[in-house]
């Protein structure tokens, strides 16, 4: 694992691949659209290769890096996903290699200044990077007050500090290029009780407070979730807000 890497999600790399959400196809169709050229894209923080897969159904080659070898290793392979286990601050690129940088739920774990450093480095001229954070599930209104308990309550001090910049929706952090205008985009999955316990179990916290203070608050959780549910087999609409921040690189 590379230096100075803050790994939060290689315990649960297995679950972070089968129950993260996958993101909206006409997002990935508008990136294609935000750059001149198509040949190289770097997904930074892959992860379980989620977005770097999604790109290349639009670029020649995806660079996909992440810190976490173990996150990698969960990854899909793909024929046009080039897998580098590499910080964000330290990707291995070539110089302005790269038509476009996308960085999916990853961007408040960075060094910003040498992240951006060697974005600049990277991206060819005409370049461009998109980066994105989704908050905390919706359902509906008597589910939502469950996990919104758990969310800030139980869970409350377990947050990286991090997590706040997902909470603000990328607001508050710095973003050093020349913005391009971003579309609405909705993201959404119909799931049952299951997959909703699966997903919130890949939260970072819910790791934090297991290793702490062990399962009890989590099954109580889960028990009353499932109350408000019902059956177990119905599926519901689970939705989280989308925020995409573009810009075009510097030449």
């Amino acid at each position: 694992m590379p230096e100075s890497f803050a790994d939060h999600f290689s315990v649960t790399a297995a679950d972070y691949a089968r129950f993260r959400p996958d993101y909206p196809s006409a997002l990935f169709a508008w990136l294609r659209g935000i750059v001149r050229q198509r040949r190289v894209a770097w997904d930074c923080g892959t992860g379980n290769g989620q977005a770097g897969i999604a790109v290349a159904e639009h670029f020649d080659l995806v660079v996909a890096t992440d810190g976490s070898a173990a996150q990698l290793a969960a990854a899909t392979a793909h024929p046009r996903v080039r897998y580098v286990c590499a910080t964000a601050e330290q990707s291995s690129l070539r110089d302005e290699s790269a038509d476009l940088v996308t960085v999916a739920q990853a961007l408040h774990w960075f060094d910003l200044e040498r992240f951006y450093r060697e974005v600049e480095r990277v991206v060819a001229p005409g370049g461009a990077i998109a980066v994105w954070s989704y908050g905390s599930a919706r359902v509906e209104s008597g589910i939502d007050d469950v996990i919104a308990a758990f969310y800030h309550g139980t869970l409350g001090s377990y947050w990286p500090s991090e997590r706040a910049h997902v909470d603000n929706g990328y607001r508050d952090l710095p973003f050093p290029f020349a913005p391009i205008p971003v579309p609405r985009f909705d993201m959404a999955r119909r799931w049952t009780l299951a997959q909703l316990l699966g997903y919130i179990g890949t939260w970072s916290a819910v790791q934090r407070y297991r290793k702490a203070k062990g399962d009890g608050a989590v099954t109580d959780f889960a028990a009353r979730l499932g109350a408000r549910w019902g059956d177990p087999s119905t599926t519901r609409q689970v939705e989280w807000p989308l925020l995409v921040r573009a810009g075009r690189v510097a030449a």
